[in-house]
C-alpha cells in the first residue's frame, strides 16, 4: 500500500468530522488528493505528502495549482515512519515549502490541532 494512501486512512481515522473525497485524477495534473466538506458548507481541498527527511516532492502542476487557488487549499505532511507526526500548511505557502521543506513553520502539527484547525473553517 502506498504511503499516501496509508496518510488518507488515518486522515479519516483521526478528524472522522470532516467529509472527503479521494481524487483520482489522471487528465488534470496537479488537482489535490482530496475535496474535503465540512457540515458548515466550506469545502477545501488538501495535497497528502509523505516524507522520509527535510524535503517534500511536488511537481511543477501541484505548484501551479496551489498557487493559483491559495484560499481553502492545504497541504498535509506526514512523516515517516511515523505518520502520526503529521503537519498542516495552507496551500499558499507552497513556494515557501518547496524551498524550506520541513523547517517551515506548520499551521499546525499533529492531528488534534490539524482537527480543530480544519474543523474551524
Amino acid at each position: 500500500m502506498k504511503p499516501e494512501v496509508k496518510l488518507y486512512r488515518d486522515l479519516k481515522k483521526n478528524i472522522p468530522s470532516i467529509s472527503y473525497n479521494r481524487l483520482e485524477n489522471r487528465s488534470l495534473s496537479g488537482t489535490p488528493d482530496i475535496l474535503a466538506y465540512h457540515n458548515n458548507g466550506t469545502f477545501f481541498t488538501i495535497e497528502l505528502k509523505v516524507t522520509l527527511g527535510n524535503k517534500i516532492r511536488f511537481s511543477p502542476h501541484q505548484i501551479s495549482f496551489h498557487v493559483k487557488h491559495p484560499k481553502n487549499t492545504f497541504i498535509l505532511v506526514a512523516c515517516t515512519p511515523d505518520r502520526g507526526l503529521v503537519r498542516l500548511y495552507p496551500g499558499h505557502q507552497i513556494l515557501e515549502l518547496v524551498h524550506s521543506g520541513l523547517k517551515l513553520e506548520p499551521l499546525c502539527a499533529g492531528w488534534d490541532a490539524c482537527r480543530l484547525k480544519l474543523e474551524s473553517l
